[in-house]
């Protein structure tokens, strides 16, 4: 039986290549692979940063199936995440620290400030291309502490 789903065996494997890189043995990704992390970086940049929803929905695919449950799932729903954003924080700004490409997996590792001058969120985002569009979102949200219990970073 296989008891590690997809997206946790894909970010299992980005960590790992990720260590790898760090350590001087990187791998090199495919022309699809790039691809599909420029389509990410780029569906980020829009709609986060630029709260284009129009712009990042076109990167979409034919579906997009939302797993945080928070948010509604189709390009509807991310429009409406986006109209929130623009409402409740318009000077918010997301920086990717890394990002990482395993076949039609692409995983962020994503700073985000919903107020300048606040600490923001670490935040690991798994998308899912087909066809070199967008069709499904995962993330992982964790407040960035004011006291923590070491000095490593979350970046």
């Amino acid at each position: 039986m296989n008891f590690i789903s997809r997206p946790t065996a894909i970010f299992a494997t980005a960590v790992l290549l990720a260590f790898a890189s760090n350590a001087g043995s990187a791998i090199a990704a495919s022309p699809k692979e790039e691809a599909n992390r420029k389509v990410v970086l780029d569906f980020y940049e829009k709609g986060l940063n630029q709260k284009d929803a129009d712009a990042a929905i076109a990167l979409m695919g034919d579906r997009y199936v939302q797993h945080n449950p928070n948010a509604a799932d189709g390009p509807e729903g991310f429009r409406k995440f986006i109209g929130f954003l623009k409402e409740k924080f318009p000077n918010s700004k997301s920086e990717i620290k890394r990002a990482l490409v395993d076949g039609d997996y692409v995983v962020l590792h994503v700073h985000a400030v919903r107020e300048p001058g606040t600490r923001g969120n670490a935040i690991i985002d798994i998308f899912k291309l087909e066809n070199g569009k967008i069709v499904e979102h995962w993330d992982v949200v964790q407040p960035i502490p004011e006291n923590p219990a070491n000095n490593n970073g979350m970046f």
